[in-house]
């Protein structure tokens, strides 16, 4: 072959081989990308007023006076939508109104009560508000315009009636004249396809705003506040905007989903207004503000992840991964010894080099399985964090023996030859001379090993990794306590969230959150060793 030739050759493979590089890069930029910006808008997003004040209410956050200035500002922008929803509900929601009448007539009873008037005028004005009541309660239940019209009629005749001036009674006339009001500006016809598209109004917006501050305080703290980012808002005003149905293009043929603009559905009555102003007014409402919010990677969640952060999970995978390797790393290092300094080379030991071999690509799932059936029943006797470690501790242990089987055979064989001609016995020649020369290849084990640790989802399945729960208490007594108990972890958190978790599902930069921490903290471990790694071999170059 000659020398060109030689040339282009080489020229060619060191542009192939720098090329790979490029497209493995480009393809894990393309891959990770997208998700590691979704995931860091968990910590700076554009948050809104509901935010500040779910900080306030759970961590004592922020300024109070600023933010109590904020929310009359808030208040302010938002009672429009409330009165539009009100007045529109007083003339479909029939059931409603319905339950105000009969609570007209109670109060009409007390205050009868309470006056100094004579028993048969006592009667008398009861016996007039019962049948206005009445009246009305069968103008809501009209089936056509006509007969509620005169059932209004009949109330709307005693308005002037003395016996109940001053009376709770007067509010049964304006609930008469209201609602044929009503009558004059909605499709009587579709008022019960009102009343269930009002119901997903009011849903929606309690979701964007927030329970009305007129509402008692609901148990679950993801009812107790409207949408905490404007990503999450976005969706919710969609939502509330659009109305979604099934419609039958052509008789016969499937039915298809159709988006229609709720100002489409209730064009002509009352709540058209609205839409357009909670489009027009979003920012007003929520007050936006972009945050950085570090707290996401120490605080703890709420049952179901709506909000918080991933404090628990962060500390729960720390502990596996170090407690995994501290229980691998002896025992891989003594065996890899081992093999290399006394086993020989002999059918046995290539049987067992074989073993290690194949289980380095058994699947993780076998490994759950069998810390499950052995760990689990047997050593500690229910799941807990010793259990998934030593899980996770077999799991790596095939790459630990090879990676410093491997190191421990590229030390050069002067090095022995010379400490042993010194007098050194064999096991201080290998503690003093080969492993300080093989721990950095050893460390390369140990940085794979760690990765894989930490990112592992089906061992600890079912040895000690649970969705919600305490976060572990380091430092609690009797110490090592925790070591048996059940921990929370990043790369069980991201699965529950994704195969279980419906209400983690409705505020996905969670998910993404947690995936991208677990894979910032990856690179972070193997950033710290791979110092540590480059420390050592620099030294031991001199």
């Amino acid at each position: 072959m000659s020398l060109r030739l030689r040339q282009f050759g080489d020229r060619a493979f060191t542009g192939a081989s720098v090329g790979s590089v490029v497209l493995i890069a480009l393809a894990l930029v393309a891959i990770l990308g997208p998700m590691l910006a979704r995931g860091a808008m968990a910590v700076v997003f554009r948050a809104t007023f509901e935010f500040r004040k779910m900080q306030s209410d759970m961590h004592n956050r922020g300024n109070a006076s600023a933010l109590e200035a904020e929310a009359a500002d808030a208040a302010e922008a938002r009672k429009p939508v409330y009165e539009m929803l009100d007045a529109f509900a007083h003339g479909v929601d029939t059931q409603l109104l319905e339950r105000e009448a009969a609570q007209v007539y109670r109060q009409v009873g007390e205050e009868l009560e309470r006056r100094s008037v004579s028993a048969e005028v006592r009667q008398e004005v009861r016996r007039l508000t019962r049948n206005l009541r009445d009246a009305l309660i069968e103008a809501y239940q009209a089936a056509d315009r006509a007969t509620a019209e005169q059932h209004l009629a009949r109330v709307l005749k005693h308005a002037d009636d003395e016996r109940l001036a001053g009376t709770a009674a007067e509010r049964l006339f304006d609930y008469a004249r209201d609602y044929r009001e009503h009558l004059r500006t909605l499709n009587f016809d579709r008022r019960r396809e009102y009343a269930v598209a009002l119901a997903e109004v009011q849903d929606a917006v309690r979701r964007l705003l927030g329970p009305r501050p007129d509402e008692p305080t609901p148990p679950l703290a993801m009812h107790r506040y409207g949408a905490t980012r404007m990503d999450m808002a976005a969706r919710v005003l969609d939502g509330l905007l659009h109305a979604e149905t099934w419609v039958e293009p052509v008789p016969g043929k499937p039915l298809v989903k159709q988006r229609i603009p709720r100002e489409e559905q209730f064009a002509g009555t009352r709540l058209a207004a609205l839409f357009p102003y909670v489009r027009e007014h979003l920012d007003e409402m929520l007050r936006p503000r972009l945050t950085f919010h570090p707290q996401y990677f120490w605080d703890d969640s709420i049952p179901g992840h709506y909000f918080g952060g991933v404090g628990p999970e962060i500390l729960g995978t720390l502990a596996l991964t170090a407690l995994a390797i501290l229980l691998a790393f002896p025992i891989g290092l003594i065996s890899a010894a081992y093999l290399v300094e006394v086993a020989g080379e002999n059918p046995a030991v290539n049987f067992i080099r074989m073993c290690i071999n194949t289980l380095a690509g058994v699947p993780s799932i076998v490994f759950g399985l069998f810390g499950l059936a052995f760990f689990v029943h047997y050593v500690t006797g229910r799941p807990c964090v010793l259990a998934a470690a030593l899980t996770l501790a077999v799991l790596v242990l095939p790459v630990i023996i090879r990676a410093s089987e491997e190191a421990i055979r590229a030390v050069p064989p002067a090095y022995k030859e010379a400490a042993l001609a010194l007098g050194a016995s064999r096991f201080r020649c290998f503690l003093t001379v080969q492993l300080p020369a093989a721990l950095p290849g050893v460390l390369t084990g140990v940085i794979l090993s760690m990765s894989r640790a930490a990112g592992e989802t089906a061992p600890i399945l079912f040895t000690g990794a649970i969705a919600f729960g305490p976060a572990l208490d380091l430092l609690g007594w009797p110490p090592g306590g925790w070591l048996f108990s059940q921990t929370r972890a990043l790369s069980y958190g991201g699965y529950d969230i994704a195969v279980g978790d419906r209400i983690a599902a409705m505020v996905p930069h969670q998910q993404y959150g947690m995936v991208t921490t677990l894979i910032a903290l990856v690179l972070m471990l193997n950033i710290t060793a791979i110092i540590i790694r480059w420390r050592i071999s620099r030294k031991l170059r001199g």
